[in-house]
C-alpha cells in the first residue's frame, strides 16, 4: 500500500496522511549502474512506487533552512546565554526573616489561683542560615522571667542530628523545642508570601486561648474605702497622747498663773 504525500496543508503525522487506493506499483527506483565499466550509484530522482521524493517538495530555503537547525537540535546552541551573577545565599536571603506568633501552656504547681499559664511568644526563622529564636513579650507586672526565652540557634528536631527547617512550620502545628510545645497560631505577611511562593498553603489562624489568671486580675477588684478621719473612734490610735497646753492669769485675790492641759482625743 502507499500513502500520499500530498495532505492538502495537514502535519505529516500519522493518521494524517491518505492511502491511494488506485495505486498498483510499488518497486523501488534503480540506483546502480554501470558506466564505462564502472560501478555507480546515481542518486533516486523518484520514490518507492514512481512517488515525489520528500526532498522535491522542499524549496532550497527550507533545505538549506534545515541544514542550520540539524546541528542545533542535535549538538545544541552554539550561542550561549548569558550567565547570571552568582550570589550566595547568605547574602541573597540577608536580613530576610519569617515571623511566627506562637504560644506554649506552663502547668502550675501547688497553687490554689491557677492549674496552668498561657504564656504566648514570638519564632523568629532566619533564611540566611536556618537558625531560629523565641522571644516571650514583656507584661508588666507579671513577675516571670519573660523577654529571650531561646537565643538563636539551630532547633534539634530529633535524636539523629537534624533541626527544623522553613518547610517544618506551619500554622496550626506543634514545634516542640528542649521539651516544651509551642502552638503556632498566626504569622506575618511576609512569611506568607515566602511560604505561597515556595508552593506551601498555609493553615487558618487560629485564636490564642486566653490565660485564666490573667483574666481574672483584668476584672474590677472590689474597693475598700477607708473610714473618714472625723470618725470618733478614728481619734484613739491617732491623736492618743496629744495634749493643748494653755496658761491663764486669774485677777481674783492677787495675780495667779494657772496652766490648762486638754487632751485632744477626749473632745
Amino acid at each position: 500500500m502507499s500513502w500520499s504525500l500530498n495532505n492538502h496543508g495537514l502535519p505529516f503525522l500519522p493518521g494524517y496522511a491518505f492511502r491511494d487506493v488506485t495505486k498498483s506499483s510499488f518497486h523501488r527506483p534503480q540506483t546502480l549502474d554501470f558506466k564505462n565499466g564502472f560501478r555507480l550509484a546515481r542518486r533516486p530522482t523518484v520514490g518507492i512506487g514512481q512517488d515525489p521524493l520528500v526532498s522535491e517538495q522542499l524549496t532550497q530555503q527550507e533545505i538549506s533552512e534545515l541544514c542550520f537547525q540539524t546541528p542545533d537540535v542535535t549538538y545544541g546552541s552554539s550561542h550561549q546565554a548569558a550567565c547570571e551573577d552568582f550570589i550566595p545565599a547568605h547574602v541573597a536571603l540577608d536580613k530576610k526573616v519569617l515571623c511566627y506568633d506562637a504560644y506554649f501552656v506552663e502547668d502550675i504547681l501547688y497553687s490554689p489561683e491557677e492549674e496552668y499559664r498561657v504564656r504566648p511568644v514570638v519564632i523568629y526563622y532566619y533564611l540566611e542560615d536556618d537558625t531560629m529564636c523565641i522571644i516571650e513579650p514583656t507584661v508588666a507586672g507579671s513577675g516571670l522571667w519573660q523577654g529571650m526565652r531561646l537565643k538563636r540557634q539551630h532547633f534539634p528536631k530529633n535524636e539523629r542530628g537534624e533541626h527544623y527547617l522553613w518547610k517544618d512550620l506551619n500554622l496550626g502545628v506543634d514545634l516542640e523545642v528542649y521539651g516544651v510545645k509551642y502552638h503556632i497560631t498566626h504569622c506575618d505577611a511576609f512569611t506568607q508570601k515566602f511560604m505561597e511562593s515556595e508552593g506551601i498553603i498555609l493553615n487558618d489562624p487560629e485564636p490564642v486561648p486566653v490565660d485564666p489568671y490573667s483574666k481574672r486580675r483584668s476584672l474590677p477588684q472590689p474597693q475598700y474605702t477607708p473610714p473618714s478621719t472625723s470618725d470618733h473612734m478614728h481619734q484613739f490610735p491617732t491623736t492618743d497622747g496629744e495634749m493643748l497646753y494653755d496658761s491663764l492669769i486669774t485677777m481674783k485675790g492677787g495675780t495667779s498663773i494657772i496652766h490648762w492641759l486638754s487632751y485632744i482625743n477626749s473632745f
